[in-house]
């Protein structure tokens, strides 16, 4: 007979490292509890336990190995009727990256699978976000190359954009992708689709078109999608959001950009390179807050050469429409200041698409910003229930998103009890040259205690760059002064999101700087500027000759 369970989360003062969640997960599990996942970070201890009374035991567990436990919560109680399999063995909200890998990893075990969607299948990536825009970015890099070529002799020239027939190409290629990459895969794996918008009933139960459905296990994955900034006046004009700027049919005049984020500088420059006058409006002191100071400043360069008007230190005002003529009102470092568009974008971050999910009824906390909490295994508050990708507001990457809803599939059907690893993620920003970072800026590894020693290698020390005549760059590493182990990996180049590549697995094995030192790089590729940039933590690398180390 099946037995009721009960899900507590349980504050533990005194933890300070992971031999300490051994700790109290061993104490626990030795009193009965199980699934048992304590997190120092978060000062708190999860379990499952089958008769409630036997809650103090596990509370004098951890007592008893000289922590200090508090008042347990009352998570979740799973009774025999709602551990009952239900219609599907996993359902799964969203049909974007995290949707799809979750998924085809269900099918796997032989799970009866089913996907709500609804809107156009395929999520963000491949309809509005990555493909899309990186098709465009290189048509306008395109046209900047044969606009301003850096070699003489050659005649190279443009004429007007028509950027309606670019749209129309993206969208063609759009269209190909969801139909092969998704559409067709759902009869390749089996699983069913079914179109509507989905809203939690109670802990195992969503309704969608009217119809309740059941399922065992659960997986949110309905991503995100532009955040509006609270600026006076912003409503009532028209502006462009990232999903919108991709389906202009002219090329503006000038262009207005309010957000200086990954997709603020994507977009920025996309415009720029095919004829917009753009300007760049940044609320802090610099683009780039997050990375190190050499990476935001060589960005912030290469936009300038470019001719693209950065702004920062802005406070917004109003914003105003008159005519077409958007007029964004402003302050810089206390200088009033106005900024005249016919087309205004707002790139200012991204929100979880939680708010019609009713997360409430089905005992799903909710963060802050309104994205869904989850642990190490990607588990809500409701043990049943599991989310992945954007809709957590973590690391925003559509490989992240597959990777989770991988995960989040097998701990949700029971197969595996996997926790996510996200301490090496490469990032990539499509601007031209590229910006790539993985691992810890020299910052975080101070933070984390490391001894730290770094290389800075301006870009016109790297052979590619400088027969490239493109020399506006630079490539920094983060090491470990006492172990020589390279922590992290930042450049702003000309092909960087491919290196990125490469600096990842010299972060995530924990190569050292004398194993990059040591490996032969082939000559006249950007990639060599990562050997390059080991070489200089103790030579002047312009004094070497080619290839020599």
């Amino acid at each position: 007979m099946a037995k009721t369970t009960i899900h507590i989360r349980i504050p533990v003062q005194g933890m300070i490292c992971k031999g300490c969640e051994e700790h109290v997960t061993k104490a626990s599990e030795k009193a009965g509890a199980k699934q048992v996942t304590a997190d120092f970070c978060k000062g708190e201890a999860t379990f499952q336990i089958d008769l409630q009374n036997e809650i103090e035991n596990v509370k004098q567990a951890i007592d008893n190995i000289g922590y200090k436990s508090g008042d347990p919560e009352i998570v979740y109680v799973d009774t025999p009727e709602s551990t009952k399999e239900g219609d599907y063995g996993l359902l799964i909200i969203g049909s974007g990256s995290a949707a799809f890998s979750a998924a085809i990893e269900a099918s796997k075990h032989g799970v009866r699978v089913a996907m709500v969607e609804r809107g156009t299948i395929g999520g963000t990536c491949v309809n509005i976000g990555c493909v899309p825009s990186k098709t465009m970015l290189r048509a306008g890099e395109i046209n900047h190359l044969a606009l301003r070529n850096p070699f003489m002799g050659l005649h190279t020239f443009v004429g007007p954009v028509d950027l309606a027939q670019l749209v129309e190409q993206k969208n063609e290629l759009v269209n190909q992708l969801r139909q092969q990459k998704y559409v067709n895969l759902i009869d390749v794996y089996g699983f069913t689709l079914i179109q509507g918008e989905a809203r939690f009933v109670d802990g195992q139960t969503v309704e969608v078109n009217g119809q309740k459905i059941t399922a065992k296990s659960f997986l949110i994955a309905t991503g995100a999608s532009p955040a509006i900034p609270d600026i006076p006046g912003l409503q009532e004009v028209d502006y462009l959001t990232s999903t919108t700027a991709l389906e202009l049919k002219e090329v503006p005049k000038r262009l207005a950009v309010i957000g200086a984020g990954y997709v603020g500088l994507e977009l920025s420059n996309l415009f720029h390179h095919l004829g917009s006058e753009v300007t760049l409006l940044q609320r802090g002191s610099r683009i780039l807050p997050k990375t190190d100071p050499e990476i935001a400043d060589a960005a912030t360069k290469a936009l300038s050469e470019k001719g693209i008007q950065l702004l920062t230190n802005v406070t917004f005002e109003r914003v105003e429409m008159e005519g077409t003529i958007k007029r964004v009102y402003i302050s810089v470092n206390g200088e009033k200041r106005v900024v005249e568009a016919e087309h205004l974008l707002i790139a200012t971050g991204r929100k979880p698409n939680t708010e019609s999910l009713n997360l409430d009824a089905a005992g799903v906390k909710a963060g802050s910003h309104n994205e869904v909490i989850v642990d190490e295994y990607l588990r809500t508050s409701n043990p049943r229930i599991y989310a992945a990708g954007d809709v957590t507001m973590g690391p925003q990457f559509v490989y992240v998103a597959a990777y989770e809803g991988a995960i989040a599939a097998e701990n949700a059907l029971g197969v595996n009890q996997r926790k996510i690893d996200l301490r090496v993620v490469p990032k990539v920003t499509f601007t031209n040259p590229a910006i790539a970072t993985v691992g810890l800026t020299e910052e975080q590894a101070k933070v984390e205690g490391h001894e730290v020693k770094t290389s800075v290698l301006p870009l016109d020390a790297v052979p590619r760059a400088i027969v490239n005549y493109e020399t506006t760059g630079v490539i920094k590493l983060v090491a470990d002064a006492k172990t020589q182990r390279i922590l992290g990996v930042h450049m702003v180049a000309e092909n960087a999101g491919e290196v990125i590549y490469a600096a990842t697995l010299a972060v995530k094995f924990g190569l050292t700087v004398k194993d990059l030192r040591e490996t032969l790089a082939p000559y006249l590729t950007m990639a060599e500027g990562l050997k390059l940039a080991a070489l200089a933590f103790d030579k002047d690398v312009n004094r070497l000759s080619c290839c020599a180390g």
